[in-house]
């Protein structure tokens, strides 16, 4: 069964891989040491049509960096279909200070870097590389010649604790530090547990909204083999809008 409601690049890197130790296949976006992990994630890949035999050697070992790079690659495309009107700049790991709203930042890192008092009090943590940043240019001044940053993308493949504080870290940093209008502040994830994608859904307005490269094989796969609580915990998720289809993106920035 095919289905419609995934990333255009989400069949390139959700496969197959043998784990080292024992030989056995496993799903690719799937916790090896957790059952529910691998019976959701190879519902997905089921749902989708991935099969072992079809993408075994040709999906990416580093997951993270290809999920960023594929996700950048396709708003650069997609972005100005979207919206023509707009200079859109799509990158990737760009820090937040050659942006507009955050160019303050560089001014503060070079007294940081001169005052060793400042440096221990302050660190440099706010110097923000996020996974993809979305630009626009706006009317430039010659004292601002930076574009404003629209929205800031963090690319996770799999969903964990310490990932989880990551990202509301860095996004907490960008809310308390701008000079301007908040970015959109998402996550792109191929995680199949909905309890996992929850930690980072749910919470107090770090995260705009959570985007999922296969959102229709998930909702079957959680509906097939999920469980009551992976089943209510989706179903939390989606109904408050904070978990969407990772196809909806580039439309949601084009009309934000």
């Amino acid at each position: 069964m095919q289905l419609d409601m995934s990333a255009p690049f989400a069949t390139q890197l959700l496969g197959w891989k043998k784990l080292k130790k024992s030989g056995n296949l496993v799903p690719n976006s799937a916790d090896s040491d957790s059952n529910t992990s691998k019976a959701l994630a190879g519902s997905i890949l089921n749902f989708l049509g991935v099969t072992a035999d079809m993408l075994l050697p040709d999906t990416p070992e580093n997951l993270g960096p290809a999920l960023e790079r594929a996700v950048s690659i396709d708003l650069t495309d997609s972005l100005p279909k979207a919206d023509p009107s707009r200079l859109w700049h799509v990158d990737h790991r760009k820090v937040i200070s050659d942006f507009s709203q955050y160019s303050h930042l560089r001014r503060v890192a070079d007294a940081v870097k001169a005052n060793p008092t400042l440096r221990t009090d302050l660190g440099v943590d706010y110097l923000i590389q996020p996974d993809v940043t979305v630009g626009i240019s706006q009317k430039l001044t010659a004292e601002d010649l930076r574009p404003f940053l629209h929205a800031a993308v963090s690319c996770k493949w799999t969903i964990r604790s310490d990932r989880v504080q990551n990202i509301r870290h860095e996004f907490l940093q960008m809310i308390r530090h701008r000079r301007g209008r908040l970015p959109h502040l998402v996550t792109v994830t191929a995680e199949p547990m909905p309890s996992r994608i929850a930690a980072i859904a749910r919470g107090t307005g770090e995260v705009d909204a959570v985007y999922h490269i296969a959102f229709d094989a998930l909702r079957e796969a959680v509906a097939a083999v999920g469980g009551r609580q992976q089943q209510e915990d989706l179903a939390e998720c989606i109904d408050q809008g904070r978990l969407r289809p990772y196809e909806e993106l580039a439309s949601t920035l084009a009309t934000w």
